[in-house]
């Protein structure tokens, strides 16, 4: 034996081992955003280090079709990734993370799949683990996809039919009984039936669940997905799969209980209930108060403190880059502008935060929920444009709401508030929003885009 041949599988634990710190570092890095950046590319490098040490395995093979399915792969991945916008950022998010449990789940279904004489020989392989990892990957891989869906506007509702969870439930029990019969027995069309009842049972959990709740329903896919990659690191006896699917796994069941916690629901509730604007909450009295611009950007331009409110809307009208302009004329004129971010507003975790940034809003002017609501008070204008559920007091107020005790930015204590709305319906939640009706709001109708550049050509006249 060479002495490179001796030195190779002490080579590559190495390798694998600084990945593991890259992936770790990076992952810390990316909790702040002035790091974020690094943090993305060190993670990256930590990635490329571990691909290259698997090319040293001694029983690696197979290498033209690797390098063209990376090829592939990353020529794809490279050409979408530069052209979507970043108002279809959660869908790509979405349909990414279905594809990292997809590929645990390939992983585990060629592992049981290795065919003998028309068996399947498991003898070589942690059966148990593949399975579980075939479970977990494949519900991850065609919920991701749904979700997706949802979030294209191909699935624009929730699917309700009577006994689902029951429905569910049986399902589940059936996966993991042909799951565990083929720990036991292994056998190819039962192999078949168990993947294929996985996808269903992905499909069917993810149908009846509303949009208001994809962020956390991400969070919770991206979650099964590290963890079913982790299974599967233990099969092929890779370190880096190993670490990478546990701190992907780790972190993203971290990250859903934050989310299920910023919505004071329980993950169960998300899964199993949804909110319905049909199963409660009183009515609202009063009506609507209408603003136009010239005067919405004369309250603003002459006040101490201004708090601006994004959500959805403003990712779906495109209208950060104005926003930020008009925020910038503001400052211009002594006032101090912050922006205010719901854990939850958007479609996925941090949705808000990188539109922000994406326009150039320095990072020192975005405060989180926690940090802002004692400020409401002392704010002159708050600012709402394209949020709802996240700024809706019948969440402190009306027992019977369906969102009652969710957290919500205080925007209802602000001295005055405008809503930059397109027309009067409800939030993705399908709730009235008690604030549009209140004393201290006035509505400003319109698309967020247009809207934000009226406020700038307003702001500019005062200028002169």
């Amino acid at each position: 034996m060479s002495t490179i041949q001796a030195w190779l599988p002490t080579l590559i634990k190495a390798c694998y081992f600084l990945a593991a710190f890259l992936f770790i570092y990076g992952l810390k890095r990316m909790g702040s955003p002035r790091t974020a950046r690094r943090g993305i590319v060190q993670a990256g490098i930590g990635m490329v280090v571990a691909t290259l040490a698997t090319f040293l395995m001694p029983d690696m093979h197979n290498y033209v079709l690797i390098l063209l399915a990376i090829a592939l792969g990353g020529g794809v991945a490279w050409w979408t990734g530069q052209r979507v916008a970043m108002t279809d950022m959660p869908q790509m998010v979405a349909l990414y993370n279905g594809m990292g449990g997809g590929s645990a789940a390939a992983i585990g279904a060629v592992e049981l799949y290795k065919v003998s004489g028309g068996t399947l020989v498991a003898g070589h392989v942690p059966v148990a683990l593949a399975v579980l990892g075939g479970i977990i990957g494949t519900v991850a891989f065609s919920g991701s996809l749904v979700a997706f869906a949802k979030l294209q506007g191909w699935i624009d509702k929730r699917f309700l039919w009577p006994g689902q969870n029951l429905l569910n439930g049986l399902l589940f029990l059936a996966v993991v009984g042909l799951g565990a019969w083929l720990v036991y027995s292994p056998d190819q069309t039962l192999l078949i039936v168990f993947f294929a009842l996985a996808l269903l049972l992905g499909v069917l959990m993810t149908l009846p669940i509303g949009g208001a709740d994809m962020p956390v329903v991400i969070s919770l896919y991206n979650a099964l997905t590290g963890l079913a990659v982790a299974f599967e690191g233990f099969v092929l006896g890779n370190e880096a799969m190993i670490i990478a699917g546990t701190v992907v796994g780790a972190a993203g069941t971290l990250l859903t209980q934050l989310m299920a916690k910023a919505m004071n629901r329980p993950l169960s509730n998300v899964l199993f209930t949804g909110i319905s604007a049909a199963s409660g909450g009183t009515e609202i009295a009063g009506e609507q108060k209408p603003v136009d611009a010239a005067d919405a950007a004369s309250l603003m331009a002459y006040a101490e403190r201004v708090v601006i409110v994004p959500g959805y809307g403003m990712a779906v009208a495109q209208a950060q880059h104005k926003l930020w302009e008009f925020c910038q004329g503001l400052i211009a004129r002594g006032v101090k502008v912050k922006f205010a971010i719901h854990p939850v507003a958007g479609r996925m975790p941090g949705h808000m935060n990188v539109l922000l940034a994406e326009a150039g809003v320095p990072y020192d002017l975005i405060e989180d929920m926690d940090d802002i609501n004692p400020e409401f008070p002392n704010v002159d204008v708050a600012l709402v444009i394209g949020a709802n559920d996240v700024v809706n007091p019948v969440a402190k107020t009306d027992p019977s709401s369906p969102i009652y005790g969710m957290p919500i930015l205080d925007v209802d204590q602000a001295r005055n508030v405008i809503i930059i709305k397109r027309g009067k319906g409800r939030g993705f939640a399908g709730i009235e929003n008690a604030l549009f009706y209140a004393d201290n709001a006035r509505l400003l109708y319109g698309d967020g885009n247009a809207v934000a550049g009226q406020l700038v050509t307003e702001l500019k006249q005062l200028d002169g």
